[in-house]
């Protein structure tokens, strides 16, 4: 199951950085995940600063 980010996203980008599938980008107002790249690690959710990520 792949994740996504919430409204509460700072845009910080420790998650795009952290993501070996390159899945994350940055978009208009936070940061997304593009479900067909995700490879559901979690390693996004235990780098989220703003607890902004979970299971979509």
């Amino acid at each position: 199951m792949a994740y996504v980010i919430g409204d509460s996203c700072v845009q910080c980008g420790a998650c795009a950085a952290q993501c070996p599938a390159d899945a994350i980008s940055e978009g208009a107002d936070k940061y997304v995940i593009n479900a067909d790249a995700c490879v559901d690690c979690g390693g996004c959710v235990d780098t989220c600063p703003a607890e902004a990520i979970s299971e979509a």
